[in-house]
């Protein structure tokens, strides 16, 4: 497999649930509002045998010639947009569901941003996500996923092509899920914002920001004794050094 951190660069969060963009070259993180987090907004592409694959999609921000910068991200490391096969959905808050789609605003219409592959949601992330609405989740982006051919509504655990287990965990928000992809040996582990950071791996961390984080740090400590005793691949969607650890 090939993995592809897809970074749409470093970004300061706090309370507003606002993404503020941050250079760590310049920027002080003690001038920005009381309890802002520091992190990386970075879905990631993993190249298998079968498919082209995309977890997370960014806050689906554009440049100013109107290209997605996942799609630019993408294009940077030789792959088409259109060669996308698959899009898994960890969960639809704003900062890893802004990119599943793209809005015409002369056509007063949204479309998939890869309108090629199948997202993989889980249904009643969908649906909490649409009812809950803003700060924290912006429906807009991802109403497209209702009433589509281009869906796969996905509930509890299971199997995606027998080769992608998905796993409903909660913790970070109620429905959230994690994957675990294998082939030829290699198995990469994505945990989304249960997983975020390697820093949380490696310490007992209860966040506050979690819809449960005492089990969000249980899941942490589960999933590195059994990472390391199966060297697993771990991708960090929010870490600001280490987007991803080989065991």
């Amino acid at each position: 497999m090939k993995i592809i951190p897809l970074s749409e660069g470093s970004f300061t969060v706090d309370k507003s649930k606002q993404f503020i963009p941050f250079d760590k070259s310049n920027d002080d993180l003690q001038q920005r509002s009381k309890g802002s987090l520091l992190v990386e907004i970075q879905p990631f592409a993993i190249v298998t045998s079968k498919d082209v694959i995309v977890i997370d999609t960014g806050l689906g921000f554009s440049d100013s010639n109107g290209t997605m910068q996942i799609h630019q991200n993408l294009l940077d490391e030789g792959i088409n947009p259109l060669e996308v096969t698959k899009v898994l959905l960890s969960h639809l808050h704003k900062d890893h569901a802004g990119g599943i789609s793209k809005r015409d605003e002369i056509l007063n219409q949204s479309f998939f941003s890869f309108p090629n592959a199948v997202y993989y949601v889980n249904e009643q992330e969908l649906a909490f996500g649409i009812e809950k609405g803003k700060p924290s989740f912006s429906p807009e982006d991802f109403l497209i996923l209702k009433d589509s051919d281009r869906v796969e509504l996905i509930n509890g655990n299971g199997w995606i092509d027998q080769y992608i287990l998905y796993e409903v965990t909660g913790a970070h928000s109620p429905f959230h899920q994690v994957f675990w992809i294998e082939e030829n040996g290699q198995k990469v582990f994505f945990g989304g914002d249960v997983a975020p950071q390697l820093m949380q791996m490696k310490t007992k961390f209860v966040a506050k920001y979690d819809y449960d984080g005492k089990l969000c740090m249980e899941l942490r400590q589960q999933w590195w004794e059994q990472g390391e005793k199966e060297n697993w691949t771990f991708l960090f969607y929010h870490d600001i050094k280490t987007p991803l650890f080989i065991f």
